[in-house]
């Protein structure tokens, strides 16, 4: 018996050892001595194309300082498997889209979507209706009082933002979307209307009555199954975007507590009854009213997968992970600036970016994907855009967003580990890894080329960084 016990412990000891050996293989056996420069330029004088990726070779040398001014922690992991990069579809992009010829259509789907040709966007975001860059504010229920949803269609969208969603599937057959609503149907609301809130919490808000309750929540069945059948699966259901809103444009009020009603007792029990696998996620929240914070300590926070946000501050994001460290966090829409479109707003695209991911959240999404000629809200305001299209001459302009958001997107790939990084003050950075490559991000904003002290394993080696690019630094083993 003692015999077999010594035999046990010596075996337990060579396996503890060999593990060991393997562990230390594993975090040795990165080439970090020679990596691949990816880098876009964002100065002001580049010219954005479809193909903005400049790839060189370098050799890393060991810095003559030991300061880092940014460190990789090899071994910490932030998000143990990303949804990557995306933006959204909305009505006028879809309707700017179908304005181009086929050829014009695969040409942008692919640069959007594809993985190895273009930017090949993961995870993106959609409108249930009409959002603030519809053509006007529709919905899918334009028959009032119809409870049981007889008159329900989204033929609306089969002229555009469907077939926009399909020729991205058709590019990218892994793509992931999520969708949320601006408004309820008008009938469903105090004020009659899905626009034109005005600030007036007391009339854009859902009628109380759970009738209304019941029927909305089929209203989101309805939306589900529909989409399904004309080829696009939503992965993700967010209940009201920005649920502090009271816009002109299609909008609602709603309380985290109606909210949490909604959530458990009527969409995840309809979802049930109709075998929907969508997953239901809280928000879309802002920092404004601490509303994702109260949400969360209610009961109906059991019943959903995570939390939607945009808009929100480090520490609220922080604060989260701090109480809830199970809890889920997508981040659902980007700054969306003014339609001015400067590649002064794109170079502050990364830190953006970088502020989502490094505090868990599992994806970042850019707002408006394609805008036409206008670049203007069919509520009169202008907004950003990764690509314009001239509905009138067929021109596409790629816009200096596109560029920093092509990058993250090609070289941030589903399944990826995010790792922390410890920067100095005024630095941004993004590391992810999977079993093969580690590659880390850095932003050069200064008008001339520099040493960028790099922290791998205990050694600090220096890189010199392109003038106003954004880089991704390649490792492989």
């Amino acid at each position: 018996m003692r015999k077999k016990l010594l035999l046990l412990q010596l075996l337990v000891i060579v396996t503890v050892n060999f593990s060991i050996q393997q562990s230390a293989v594993a975090q040795s056996s990165w080439k970090f001595k020679k990596a691949t420069l990816n880098y876009v330029d964002l100065s002001d004088s580049a010219k954005i194309t479809a193909q903005p990726i400049k790839t060189v070779t370098i050799k890393l040398k060991k810095a003559k300082s030991t300061d880092a001014a940014i460190s990789v922690m090899l071994n910490s992991i932030v998000h143990p498997g990303l949804s990557g990069i995306g933006g959204a579809f909305n009505e006028q992009g879809g309707d700017a889209f179908m304005s181009l010829p086929k050829a014009g259509r695969k040409a942008l789907a692919e640069a959007l979507f594809n993985p190895t040709k273009g930017s090949g966007f993961a995870l993106c975001r959609t409108a249930i209706g009409s959002s603030d860059f519809g053509l006007s504010a529709y919905s899918y229920s334009e028959v009032a009082d119809d409870y049981e949803m007889k008159h329900f269609s989204v033929e609306r969208d089969t002229k555009s933002v469907i077939p926009f969603i399909l020729a991205a599937k058709s590019e990218n057959p892994d793509l992931k979307m999520f969708a949320s609503p601006w408004s309820p149907p008008g009938w469903m609301k105090v004020s009659g209307k899905m626009d034109g809130g005005k600030g007036n919490d007391s009339i854009n808000v859902l009628k109380s009555d759970p009738a209304i309750y019941k029927a909305y929540a089929l209203y989101f069945s309805k939306y589900i199954q529909e989409y399904a059948k004309l080829g696009v699966h939503i992965d993700r259901l967010t209940i009201q975007n920005e649920i502090d809103m009271n816009p002109p444009y299609p909008g609602c009020d709603m309380s985290p507590e109606l909210m949490a009603e909604l959530v458990s007792g009527y969409i995840k029990p309809q979802f049930i009854k109709d075998g929907i696998k969508t997953e239901l996620w809280a928000g879309t929240f802002r920092d404004k009213r601490s509303d994702a914070q109260n949400f969360m300590k209610l009961d109906g926070a059991k019943d959903i997968v995570g939390v939607g946000l945009q808009y929100c501050n480090p520490k609220v994001m922080k604060e989260l992970r701090v109480n809830y460290p199970n809890l889920k966090m997508m981040h659902t829409e980007g700054v969306c600036y003014n339609g001015i479109n400067s590649m002064e707003q794109a170079r502050k695209r990364f830190a953006e970016v970088a502020e989502y991911l490094n505090a868990g959240c599992d994806n970042y999404c850019y707002w408006n994907m394609v805008l036409n000629e206008t670049s203007t809200s069919a509520w009169n305001w202008k907004q950003n855009s990764l690509v314009n299209i001239n509905r009138q001459t067929g021109v596409v302009t790629y816009n200096p967003d596109y560029a920093p958001v092509t990058l993250l997107s090609r070289y941030i790939r589903p399944g990826d580990q995010c790792l922390k990084v410890e920067i100095a003050e005024g630095e941004a950075a993004i590391a992810v890894r999977n079993t093969n490559r580690l590659v880390v991000f850095v932003q050069n904003e200064r008008a001339t080329a520099k040493a960028q002290n790099l922290k791998l394993e205990g050694k600090v080696y220096a890189v010199e960084i392109p003038a106003q690019s954004l880089c991704a630094l390649i490792f492989e083993k």
